[in-house]
């Protein structure tokens, strides 16, 4: 018995690797694996000593703590978190992971090794920087290319469009499945830059997405936010690092940016081809954001030629983006206030953010929702992406 129902089929839109150490050192070019950094887990619920015991084995759980968790069975998703989870590293046994959670398939995330290269400062090197991305996508292609349910996304930084072209080039020769981009603008330009639609029409030709992911840009409100003079506060998970009360409030802002830029600028009119999805960033601010770049589009157009589309913006999001609601987001409510066809299932899986039991989390959502509504929540909408995932 499997943790998902074998009456449904479940497409999920995001899962991690719970990168070690050396994730990017291992597949780096020879010349640059010195002066690129370790993995750090100092901002995670991980902790330095469960790492330590884990390299000291050879970089691999024990043979007794993957027996105990393959016992966990169908409750494998409710106790089976962090870098203690079953192919939570391991890429044989992620297989067996994927046996009991029951997914027909699942994007593979990395977790905490994108944050060099994603992240720019005049102390980085762009050269260590995307060296880097070349080292990741290796290691994703490897951890996914024994088990085709595993679906890898590689990552490729935008700020430099020649290397960003050549990195995306070498990701799809990879066979990277999509490619994760920082929702962020690109040091000095927009995402919709006309030196970067080489690359966004080589995402459409080769028919793969391009993902936004909670990492991508800084969780963290900007400080001065947080200072009232009272005492600092703790994420709900209890950590001081990652997601705070007022981070949550507005963490949807820099991707709903990043995707109005992009339609604005026409890149999505351009390619039609073109798809992409925002995942592990919530979807409550979707119906808003829809509505307000057509009226946007609408009003604008009379003096500004740029945004004088045939599909209204409404249209390209429905025909091209999709989007991940949080567990504790009322997914019907979505559907209702927008479309049926925008919204992915996802388990982030071994993140304890994903919950103990995320299908019925959203299942008490679409209590009501008709068949038709959830193939398309678990499933379509997901091929409508991705549609080679169906074989």
């Amino acid at each position: 018995m499997t943790y998902a129902p074998a009456a449904q089929r479940y497409f999920d839109a995001d899962s991690h690797i719970m990168e070690l150490p050396n994730f990017l050192k291992a597949y780096a070019d020879p010349k640059l694996r010195d002066d690129i950094p370790e993995v750090s887990y100092s901002a995670s619920l991980v902790t330095d000593e469960e790492v330590a015991v884990i390299m000291a084995q050879g970089g691999r759980h024990s043979d007794e703590h993957v027996q105990a968790q393959i016992a966990l069975g169908d409750d494998l998703i409710a106790h089976s978190k962090e870098i203690q989870a079953l192919g939570a590293f391991n890429k044989h046994d992620r297989t067996q992971a994927l046996d009991l959670l029951g997914f027909d398939k699942q994007l593979v995330f990395a977790t905490h090794s994108v944050a060099f290269p994603f992240h720019p400062s005049s102390k980085k090197d762009p050269t260590l920087r995307y060296g880097a991305t070349r080292a990741h996508n290796r290691h994703m292609a490897d951890f996914c290319d024994t088990d085709d349910r595993l679906m890898g996304v590689g990552i490729v930084p935008l700020d430099d469009p020649s290397r960003a072209m050549a990195e995306l080039e070498f990701a799809l020769d990879l066979g990277l499945e999509a490619i994760w981009v920082p929702h962020r603008a690109p040091i000095d330009r927009s995402p919709g830059h006309v030196d970067l639609d080489p690359f966004w029409a080589l995402l459409a030709e080769s028919g793969t997405p391009f993902v936004l992911h909670v990492g991508g840009s800084p969780l963290q409100a900007l400080k001065a936010w947080s200072n009232n003079g009272r005492a600092p506060v703790k994420d709900w998970m209890g950590g001081g690092e990652n997601v705070r009360t007022k981070d949550a409030a507005v963490m949807h802002q820099p991707p709903e940016t990043f995707l109005s830029m992009l339609i604005l600028d026409g890149v999505l009119d351009r390619n039609p081809g073109l798809r992409g999805a925002a995942v592990e960033l919530g979807a409550g601010w979707v119906p808003e954001m829809v509505r307000r770049l057509d009226w946007v589009t609408k009003i604008y157009s009379r003096v500004d030629e740029s945004v004088r589309f045939e599909r209204a913006p409404s249209e390209q999001i429905r025909q091209q983006l999709a989007f991940t609601p949080f567990p504790n987001e009322d997914v019907a409510r979505l559907i209702d206030d927008s479309n049926e066809d925008l919204y992915l299932f996802s388990s982030d899986y071994p993140h304890v953010e994903g919950g103990r039991n995320p299908i019925g989390k959203f299942e008490s959502y679409l209590t009501d929702a008709s068949p038709v509504v959830k193939e398309k929540f678990y499933a379509d909408n997901f091929l409508r992406l991705w549609p080679g995932a169906a074989a």
